[in-house]
């Protein structure tokens, strides 16, 4: 016998001992997904990739046949197991994030029951894409600043996140492998502003420090942290001043997230436990009154619904109230 015919044999043999059996249907969804997303895999990737796909594809269907407030579906990540999603686009470094006593001063309101700061004007710039990189905690940064820096000059200008994976590291940033907005924010004030994505492109990948100082586009005053789990205040400042960045724990169940209000009983809700940085943009509820946030990601525009992700509101879900902050304009 050939060699390769019988390593072949051994392979599949052992996947099958290994794992339910897969079929025929479940081998042709996934060549389908394959074409949809442009993977190219050996003999023994396709195999392993298969049986990651199918458990995944599984997991999803078992989930939209019970009664949740949202669904999953297949996407870019369908091929990942969750160890591997964790290394390659959450936060690996620890996190301590926490502002027992935050600087942001609440209204008391009355605030809108609705509030999406996309309908407003011209003060979100499109959803990106971090790639095989850590570095949420930029994009949730450059969202809040932009937002924030266009409320108050009409002029939304997007901003370098890899100036940020670059030169932050002095604040307790960790480029690839992690940061916080709060920090981030820190550093532009300290460092006299944030070039913008043009004058400093996205690598997805930690290198020198590359910052020109004439070519600063944006600039912060000062940081604002809203005290740890006061959700209301962050309601607060989202209803009359600029969108929020926040962090949370994702957990297996919500790399599949497709549409529908969020919720899980998985995830941890301290701040000791956050694992990824993202945009509280607006807010709602759903029709059976279940409140959520209106949040942008940053796993590009085909994950989600177009990008971003409702999340319940209210009950610090996953731990979204435990760093939430934003940045004061210097213009």
């Amino acid at each position: 016998m050939a060699p390769n015919v019988a390593w072949y044999i051994v392979t599949f043999c052992s996947l099958v001992h290994s794992t339910p059996l897969i079929s025929l249907e479940e081998e042709y969804q996934f060549k389908e997904w394959m074409s949809q997303h442009n993977r190219v895999y050996d003999t023994e990737e396709f195999y392993h990739r298969l049986h990651t796909f199918t458990e995944n594809k599984r997991t999803v269907d078992h989930h939209n046949a019970g009664n949740h407030s949202f669904t999953m579906g297949l996407n870019q990540f369908s091929d990942m197991t969750f160890e591997e999603f964790r290394k390659l686009f959450l936060l690996t470094e620890p996190q301590n994030c926490s502002a027992t006593k935050g600087g942001h001063v609440s209204s008391g309101g009355p605030y809108p029951e609705f509030v999406d700061w996309r309908m407003k004007g011209h003060f979100v710039t499109p959803v990106k894409n971090q790639g095989h990189c850590g570095s949420c905690w930029t994009f949730s940064t450059t969202g809040c600043l932009e937002s924030v820096n266009a409320i108050a000059t009409r002029k939304l200008i997007s901003l370098s996140e890899q100036q940020l994976i670059d030169c932050a590291r002095d604040f307790n940033n960790h480029g690839c492998l992690g940061g916080l907005p709060s920090q981030a924010f820190e550093y532009i004030k300290y460092n006299k502003g944030i070039m913008t994505e043009e004058d400093y492109p996205y690598k997805g990948h930690d290198d020198s420090c590359h910052f020109e100082p004439e070519l600063a586009a944006a600039f912060v005053l000062d940081v604002v942290n809203i005290t740890s789990y006061d959700e209301k205040a962050m309601v607060d400042a989202v209803a009359r001043l600029n969108p929020v960045s926040f962090a949370f724990e994702v957990t297996y169940e919500f790399m599949h997230y497709k549409e529908g209000v969020y919720t899980s009983t998985q995830c941890k809700n301290t701040a000791d436990k956050v694992n990824h940085a993202v945009l509280a943009v607006g807010y709602g509820a759903e029709e059976n009154n279940t409140p959520y946030w209106i949040v942008k990601n940053s796993w590009g525009p085909v994950w989600g619904i177009d990008g971003y992700f409702l999340i319940e509101r209210g009950k610090n879900m996953c731990g979204l109230a435990a760093c939430s902050s934003y940045p004061l304009p210097l213009v």
